[in-house]
């Protein structure tokens, strides 16, 4: 009761708190005689809600499989947050949820990275309250960790940019930072956080999940301890995926690789042209279509699923040998996370029916991270038996909870 007390108290005064963290915007900011400190990245808290434990546990009885109501325990409260990230070497306002238990024991963390979106009305600091993803969000919280969930780079606050989509870069630093602001959000309510991180997600989310670990094990995140990460049915392999994406007739979700072109254009400054991969009149519509209000059905439908109907025939062809796909080609490697060795716990999943994002693609990233060194007792992969991408989630979220009760016992 009196954390709860504390945290309407201090939300009473959240716009003072977003008037003295936006004054310096464009600025990381240090405060005097601690310049060794991280610079701060959170710019605001801006809306709240608190969401009773008893809420929370008829919710994920009625509407999430997979943990249990009993291990929910704390009331949690959600924010969304404004923080600052990098973006092609400049600071910008990124955006995501916070969400914190109500409780004065101490606690653990974990940041869960979403699935494809298409649209910003998808982003988490935009869906409902009652949407099932922002139960299963405020779930994790109510089990008394702290969630972090990243709106990523093009939605939400930066909704101004396109979405670096698979670029894995950008996409771990912008989660990294949505971490650090949490850190800061804790100290701000006085949570007892013991530092102790934990990363998850699903399809983009794996490949987010991944690509942060990846992220922390080269660089580094102080003020945390990295426990274990687990990413289920990503795209890890990109050069794998668009190997396997040429060899198809038909493809039920065309927009993945325009969402990759896109982004990579976007990052990278690419030349080429939509009109070198894809057909007319997909290659012009390419552009209008990632503007952040169109979902992925909405997008596959002005496209086309039959892919020599979609993508140019010199692409299909040329794209391993032809110069004009020579940075294409160089991007799809440099983002596929295949290229390190996990020191920290990683548990892989995926569904053996999954063509969406193929099983095999999972299959093929973690043999090669055991061959680059990687150990079996560090990495370990788990089938989600006859699950497909869409019916993979729930034994995934199921596979995740238990773990983290070992885990975090």
């Amino acid at each position: 009761m009196k954390l709860l007390l504390r945290f309407k108290y201090i939300l009473s005064i959240s716009v003072i708190t977003t008037l003295l963290f936006s004054c310096n915007s464009e600025d990381d900011i240090i405060a005097p005689g601690n310049e060794n400190q991280e610079p701060s990245v959170l710019v605001s808290l801006d809306t709240f809600l608190i969401r009773p434990s008893g809420e929370l546990q008829t919710f994920v009885e009625a509407a999430i499989s997979g943990i249990d109501p009993a291990t929910i325990k704390y009331d949690a409260v959600i924010l969304k947050v404004v923080y600052r990230t990098k973006y092609k070497g400049e600071t910008i306002n990124a955006s995501g949820l916070v969400i914190l238990p109500s409780t004065e024991d101490e606690v653990d963390m974990l940041s869960f990275q979403h699935g494809t979106i298409g649209s910003d009305a998808e982003a988490p600091s935009n869906i409902t309250l009652q949407d099932q993803a922002a139960i299963f969000y405020s779930a994790i919280a109510g089990t008394g960790m702290i969630a972090v969930i990243p709106d990523f780079i093009g939605f939400g606050a930066s909704a101004n940019i396109p979405h670096p989509y698979y670029v894995e870069d950008l996409t771990a630093s912008a989660t990294i930072d949505n971490i650090r602001a949490a850190k800061e959000i804790a100290e701000l309510f006085q949570l007892d956080f013991n530092n102790e991180l934990y990363l998850a997600g699903y399809s983009q989310g794996g490949y987010a999940t991944m690509a942060t670990h990846k992220w922390i094990e080269e660089k580094g995140l102080d003020g945390f301890n990295l426990i274990a990460s687990f990413p289920s049915s990503g795209g890890y392999d990109m050069k794998g995926f668009q190997e396997y994406f040429f060899t198809l007739e038909t493809f039920h979700q065309p927009f993945y690789m325009a969402y990759v072109v896109n982004a990579f254009k976007s990052a990278y400054d690419m030349s080429l042209n939509f009109s070198d991969v894809f057909n007319d009149p997909y290659a012009s519509r390419i552009p209008d279509l990632f503007n952040g209000q169109y979902t992925g059905t909405e997008i596959n439908n002005q496209l086309n699923d039959t892919l020599s109907v979609l993508l140019k025939a010199e692409a299909i062809a040329g794209l391993e040998t032809d110069p004009l796909y020579a940075d294409l080609k160089m991007q799809l490697i440099e983002n596929s996370l295949t290229d390190w060795v996990p020191q920290k716990r990683m548990f892989m999943y995926h569904g053996t029916s999954d063509v969406t994002v193929p099983y095999q693609n999972s299959i093929d990233t973690y043999d090669q991270l055991i061959e680059n060194g990687a150990s079996e007792n560090i990495v370990t992969f788990t089938p989600l038996q006859d699950a497909t991408h869409g019916t993979g989630v729930i034994p995934y979220i199921g596979e995740l909870a238990s773990e983290l009760i070992i885990l975090r016992n």
